[in-house]
């Protein structure tokens, strides 16, 4: 490996928000200087069937250009490109690519993908920037950053419309910088400004290269860095494999499909409501055919045997209606989210 030039600086920037994003994402670019020389790579969590406006509302909200990233564009300074929806942006020896990968924590884009792409390729020139959003991505993704050398910054969470992706970020990754959304243009531009030290080039995790493998959609043996992790991926139900990455761990199937830890919870919680749902519309079907059979034969034997059948499946689905309502009366986000506080602002 060769030593890095004492002229590099920090000039790629991956940005990840998700919930809440937007107003964020419009304070960042305002803040940019007109001649910002670094390029920045946004995803933002869409539906995958909804056109996206972000390129627009971000070229009109701060003085750099913005555009729907495009499959094979070289990367320039100066401009902002967008992830469009159902494709992952990745930066693959200094071009975009864009991926229909498999899902990460159920998004395509999403944050971590990008992340690791840029960590790969840029390396200590790499910007990770997690915004507002709602469960733990783009904390893997920051962790790969940094490992890689580059600079972490979180938005500060009391300023995030959805404080837990950069609550996670914080927790996990420990940034360099922690500021309000209407900070980060000035914050970025001064971190480009400054040259970085010649220092020896860090070795490429295999890890990583085989995480931006998967995103590209090529196959990745995943035996190969992970353990049978004994629970299903929501997406596919494929068994998952443990990914022992500090500081916690995640999971991917064998085509793919990433989860860290929150999103995989929050995915089960997903699956247990609707297949208690399901149970419960069962069970009200089958008490509503066991009255009428009951009404038809009301003098028989069978007709009590019926009534009981109803009666057991209704006392049943009070049950589940219970149980429904009880897995449902966790502490709402607000709550959560008033909890904690950050320790400091600016950590560098």
């Amino acid at each position: 490996m060769t030593d890095s030039s004492p002229q590099e600086h920090r000039d790629l920037v991956a940005i990840g928000a998700s919930a809440g994003g937007v107003e964020a994402l419009r304070a960042l670019v305002a803040g940019l200087p007109a001649d910002y020389p670094g390029s920045l790579l946004v995803v933002l969590h869409v539906p995958r069937s909804a056109p996206s406006a972000l390129a627009g509302i971000l070229s009109r909200s701060g003085p750099l250009p913005a555009a729907t990233a495009q499959d094979g564009d070289p990367l320039v300074g100066g401009r902002i490109y967008v992830a469009p929806g159902d494709h992952h942006l990745l930066l693959i020896d200094g071009h975009l690519r864009l991926s229909r990968g498999p899902a990460e924590n159920g998004h395509r884009p999403a944050v971590d993908p990008l992340f690791r792409s840029v960590a790969r390729v840029a390396g200590r020139r790499a910007i990770g920037v997690v915004l507002s959003g709602s469960r733990d991505d783009g904390a893997a993704g920051l962790a790969a950053i940094a490992a890689a050398g580059g600079a972490t910054v979180v938005q500060d969470p009391e300023d995030a419309i959805y404080p837990w992706m950069p609550r996670a970020a914080v927790d996990q990754v420990k940034p360099d910088h922690i500021v309000p959304a209407a900070g980060l243009g000035g914050l970025l531009a001064a971190i480009t400004a400054a040259a970085l030290p010649a220092v020896p080039a860090l070795e490429t995790d295999p890890l990583l290269s085989a995480e931006v493998a998967i995103a590209e959609l090529r196959p990745v043996d995943t035996d190969e860095f992970s353990a049978p992790a004994g629970y299903g991926c929501p997406d596919c139900g494929g068994s998952l494999f443990l990914i022992h990455e500090k500081p916690i761990p995640r999971f991917r199937c064998r085509v793919g499909h990433a989860w860290s830890p929150e999103s995989l919870l929050d995915e089960q919680a997903a699956t247990l409501e609707s297949a208690l749902w399901q149970a419960l519309r069962a069970l009200e079907e089958k008490a509503t055919l066991s009255r009428r059979l009951a009404a038809r034969r009301a003098t028989s034997a069978a007709g009590t045997q019926f009534r009981a059948m109803a009666e057991d499946a209704e006392s049943a689905g009070a049950t589940l209606r219970q149980l429904i309502a009880r897995l449902g009366s966790t502490a709402s986000p607000e709550e959560s989210a008033n909890s904690w506080r950050p320790t400091g602002r600016d950590v560098r």
